[in-house]
């Protein structure tokens, strides 16, 4: 990590409370974990968001591709790519879609259009 990254992680962590940062290499990510505690910050590891069935995920919402897709504001092609398994989603993607499976409709809120805006 460069000293600029690691300072912007700082400040972060400082302004919100919590950070995250993935460190390139970790040869004892334990010694790590405790090095920081020592330091008065507590580490855990980051699980990589888990693959999601965009086609069960949208069945079960009961929502066309084209429904789907307009709901959480993404490209008609880019959900049929995925459910044909032509494409991936990527990470943040992946994030995006188990936040809609876990929650649909307060995502919905979150990105709904405000009004006036």
């Amino acid at each position: 990590m460069s000293l600029l990254r690691a300072k912007r992680a700082m400040e972060e962590m400082v302004a919100i409370g919590r950070s995250f940062v993935v460190p390139p290499m970790v040869e004892d990510a334990a010694a790590l974990a405790e090095e920081l505690a020592q330091a008065g910050t507590e580490a855990a590891p980051a699980q990589p968001p888990r693959t999601v069935d965009v086609r069960a995920l949208r069945r079960r919402l009961g929502l066309s591709r084209e429904q789907f897709a307009v709901r959480f504001g993404l490209e008609v092609e880019t959900v049929r790519n995925w459910e044909m398994g032509r494409r991936q989603p990527d990470t943040t993607a992946r994030s995006y879609l188990q936040a809609i499976a876990n929650d649909p409709e307060q995502v919905e809120r979150a990105y709904a259009p405000t009004p006036g805006a």
